[in-house]
């Protein structure tokens, strides 16, 4: 790599593509929603809508595939080591259908699990079940796309990333409508399309894919499972994942937390956080533009340009945050009355709208700085951050909710995402020197 710092229209062409590929997953859980509500029945809404959660979660546990991939295949490629690159790809596809091999197999336990932690109506569980049942073998095919995503990520192919999106949800939309309102085929419709759509996509995103099988270097099996290279590998998966569970658990007590202050509250928070999701997916392009961009100049062994990439695609996710802030003041009130009728819940969500103003900005350090060491692969970093702050925030809201309720709650989640980006950054540093040593 020869440039000392990428430009922007190369940032650009990184984050833009992402955002687009973003704003495309709401929409499908909407239009899944809206059409099985032409059955004119709450259970399949339900069923739909707690299946769909139950794999949500397990998925995003895995997330740690594709952000591992990421920085490890951008290093490879910066440092021009493009067998690696093949090769980190194929351990990662592996990966991914031997861990949703392993839900196939544990489906049953799955579902008891589930459904003893967030019990149903008996015919809401039947239908849920069902819906389950179907969609659960696309389960290698979906973990199996994260290494896919991030390897396309890395070697800046987002476009790609967007034609799969636009691929998989769009066939996704299209099949939902036919095998449900065509052929009446109810919540089994919704899943079959879901799980043909997730089988099609992997398949289109391995032919994306395909420069890292042009030659034999991503079959070369005594690099595949290098055993250094594998613990390298098992090191910076392990502790994203641990990273991602603590992450997880923060953001579920949020909505847990949400529901003990009744039904307005509830209902207002769940408004918010639609707002907080689409300023994630927003940043997201920006902070996957980090990844890419850092890990090639660490893989270059330059300092000068990671810390270039680190600066300018933050400048620019910044701006970002700052737009959406100021939309979420001067529109967030429409929005809201676009999204409920309900008097007192507009209220309350009204009077909540501050935090998501100010956590638009006050959550960038944390976004961005999760994707420069993710380029950096400082994992061990994130990691132990995230862990401490996740602690900090708890007590905090043991504290702080019995007496100021939801203003605490939300108050929290601020504390979380500054203690996140605080903690990072000042251990950024140190991750410069790291780089510097080639270590």
């Amino acid at each position: 790599m020869t440039e000392t710092a990428p430009s922007h229209r190369r940032i650009l062409n990184i984050a833009v593509p992402i955002v687009l590929a973003n704003i495309s997953v709401p929409l499908l859980g909407a239009v899944d929603t809206g059409v099985v509500g032409q059955m004119g029945e709450a259970a399949p809404i339900g069923a739909v809508g707690l299946g769909a959660i139950i794999l949500a979660s397990i998925y995003w546990i895995f997330g740690f595939l594709r952000m591992g991939t990421t920085g490890l295949v951008a290093q490879a490629t910066g440092a021009g080591d493009l067998a690696e690159s093949g090769a980190i790809l194929t351990r990662g596809v592996m990966i991914g259908l031997a861990a949703g091999a392993v839900m196939v197999l544990g489906q049953s336990a799955i579902s008891y699990a589930a459904f003893r932690i967030a019990p149903a109506s008996a015919e809401v569980e039947a239908l849920a079940r069902a819906y389950l049942a179907i969609r659960i073998w696309g389960a290698p095919a979906t973990i199996a796309l994260y290494a896919v995503t991030g390897w396309l990520i890395a070697t800046e192919r987002t476009r790609g990333v967007l034609a799969l999106q636009l691929w998989m949800n769009g066939l996704n939309i299209a099949l939902d409508l036919w095998f449900v309102l065509g052929l009446g085929w109810g919540v089994q419709g919704v899943a079959i399309a879901t799980l043909i759509a997730e089988l099609s996509a992997l398949a289109l995103g391995l032919w994306l894919c395909r420069a890292a099988f042009s030659g034999a270097q991503w079959r070369n099996w005594a690099r595949v499972f290098d055993r250094l290279r594998l613990k390298r590998m098992w090191v910076v998966n392990s502790d994203i994942m641990l990273r991602t569970i603590a992450l997880q658990a923060a953001m579920t007590g949020f909505l847990f937390v949400s529901a003990g202050f009744g039904d307005v509250e509830l209902a207002a928070n769940q408004i918010l956080w639609q707002f907080m999701a689409l300023t994630a997916h927003a940043l997201d392009g920006f902070a996957f533009a980090a990844e890419a961009l850092v890990g090639r100049y660490v893989g270059a062994a330059s300092v000068a340009g990671m810390r270039a990439a680190s600066l300018r695609a933050s400048l620019w996710a910044l701006g970002a945050a700052l737009v959406m802030a100021l939309g979420f003041w001067a529109f967030g009130p429409l929005a809201i009355d676009v999204m409920t009728t309900a008097p007192e819940v507009r209220l309350a969500a009204r009077k909540f709208l501050p935090f998501v103003v100010a956590l638009c900005l006050l959550g960038l350090g944390a976004y961005m700085l999760d994707g420069i060491f993710i380029g950096a692969t400082g994992t061990r970093e994130m990691r132990n951050t995230v862990l401490l702050a996740v602690a900090i925030y708890g007590v905090f809201l043991w504290l702080a909710v019995p007496v100021w309720g939801n203003a605490a709650l939300w108050s929290g989640l601020m504390l979380l995402n500054v203690l996140r980006g605080v903690l990072l950054g000042a251990l950024y540093p140190q991750l410069e020197r790291r780089v510097a040593r080639g270590i």
